[in-house]
């Protein structure tokens, strides 16, 4: 695991700080508090510099209010905001300076749905949710428009905010990994990844080699199986209903073959701090994945043989780069408006900085539904090669090596899941228990980005647009 600098940084210097990390083309990832050893509350951002392996964590005091860096980075707008909400930090100069965890509704002020005033003769509104149609999490989203026409949109995500962080507190570290792993459903391997890297980077361990190959096979089999489901889903909302069933199918399959080569289905129970809790079964597994290219491939040239399918796709959802990198956007979506950023590659775990598993960084720059499904396809045939590689490449040995959280200890540990960048950030406390984990989620991020290639557009091409980002709402609503 890749070490992470940490500075303490004085609030009148923060702002500067920021205006050099964005001028020196460096990244903010993320805001978030945690305890400090004298009991009172630190502001930790974490950032990334180009070219730079290690992250970078900028800790300040909470005891006075914050300058929001929301005006330089847009992204850590929903951060400070979400900050204040839990933690009560007061940031000066909030752009937003609403609830972002807020009621649905509130009996004694509507203000806090922050609905914005939209007038004219003909302008109508439409509060959609947050019961859907089909099994699909619950959020409200408010229509403003014309006949066709989105003029704006208003989505509400928190109505089943699961307090998952806080469950955290007080467990074991054993004990996380199996919360870390429900946090969301079809991430479950990205997040025991991250969160066992955190714990191994608090503890000052690595794994054993062959773990490091075999966490690799499971992430990719987490990769494979969503995005086989991404395409069937996307498949469903342009019409294809045969193109639904086939891609849902391929994914079921993948499933399978993750029942046989792990024991689970979603890949739960496998990963652990320290390793991995038992070797995973791979005879068979180069053949089981071979046997699977033919035919997601004719898949996949069926798609793109229907006229239709690419048509609907084709200049649906348009998110510039600018507003991408802005906004946050992260994993196929970032990658799909030109942004080349994936911690495979960049901030390296797990055996992925080995090349000999042949890591392709798949991209695009056109930035619509179309290109965002092509990211998807392309990291899928090069899925199944990382796999492939990894088995072949996987050594004999030891598969965990003890990791005991120490007292006081903090570690930063991440992931490129399926949907994007995945980081935990645990704290513990005087006992060796956790005191604080901050989860970074891709869906967080991602839907932060998504109405801006909403606004302007039309009813019509909604659903897949939405399809298009491949969004969970629990992986928002921690």
């Amino acid at each position: 695991m890749i070490a992470t600098a940490q500075h303490m940084l004085d609030p009148d210097r923060l702002l500067d700080a920021a205006q050099e990390l964005r001028e020196q083309g460096g990244r903010m990832i993320m805001a978030y508090t945690a305890p400090a050893a004298d009991g009172t509350l630190t502001l930790r951002y974490v950032a990334s510099r180009e070219g730079c392996a290690e992250f970078e964590t900028w800790v300040l005091r909470t005891d006075r209010p914050i300058p929001s860096l929301a005006a330089i980075w847009p992204l850590l707008s929903w951060y400070e905001r979400e900050t204040t909400d839990h933690r009560g930090v007061v940031f000066t100069g909030q752009p937003e300076p609403w609830p972002l965890i807020q009621p649905l509704r509130d009996a004694e002020s509507d203000d806090l749905r922050r609905i914005p005033e939209i007038a004219g003769r003909d302008v109508q509104i439409l509060p959609f949710g947050p019961v859907r149609a089909g099994v699909v999490e619950s959020a409200e989203f408010t229509f403003f428009y014309v006949g066709e026409a989105i003029l704006h949109y208003v989505p509400h995500l928190f109505l089943k905010h699961r307090g998952m962080e806080d469950r955290f507190v007080g467990c074991d570290a054993e004990t996380g990994t199996i919360l870390a792993e429900r946090v969301s459903g079809v991430g479950s391997a990205a997040h025991a990844l991250s969160y066992a890297q955190a714990i191994e980077a608090a503890a000052r361990i690595s794994v054993p080699d062959r773990a490091r190959y075999q966490r690799v096979i499971i992430a990719e089999l987490e990769r494979l199986y969503n995005h086989l489901h991404y395409l069937g889903h996307l498949a469903d909302t342009t019409t294809l209903k045969v193109g639904h069933a086939e891609g849902v199918l391929l994914a079921e399959r993948v499933k399978q073959i993750n029942a046989r080569v792990t024991g689970s289905r979603f890949l739960r129970g496998v990963i652990a701090p320290g390793g991995l809790r038992r070797a995973l079964r791979t005879e068979g597994l180069a053949g089981s994945l071979d046997a699977l290219r033919s035919p997601i491939r004719r898949y996949i040239a069926r798609l793109d043989a229907s006229e239709s399918y690419f048509d609907r796709l084709s200049t649906t959802g348009v998110l510039a780069r600018d507003v991408a990198f802005d906004q946050g956007a992260t994993g196929p979506v970032g990658r799909a408006s030109g942004l080349d950023r994936d911690l495979r590659r960049d901030h390296g775990y797990a055996a992925y900085a080995d090349p000999d598993i042949a890591l392709k960084v798949a991209g695009h720059a056109d930035g619509d539904a179309h290109a965002r499904a092509r990211v998807r396809i392309d990291e899928i045939d090069n899925a199944i090669t990382m796999i492939q590689r990894a088995v072949a490449l996987t050594p004999d040995g030891d598969i965990r090596r003890p990791c005991v959280l120490p007292p006081g200890g903090e570690g930063m540990g991440w992931a490129e899941s399926p949907r994007g960048t995945l980081i935990y950030a645990v704290h513990a406390d005087a006992d060796g228990r956790l005191a604080r984990v901050k989860i970074k989620s891709p869906s967080f991020s991602n839907w932060r980005v998504f109405p801006y290639t909403v606004h302007d557009t039309n009813m019509m091409d909604y659903a897949i647009n939405e399809a298009s980002f491949g969004l969970t709402i629990a992986g928002c609503a921690r």
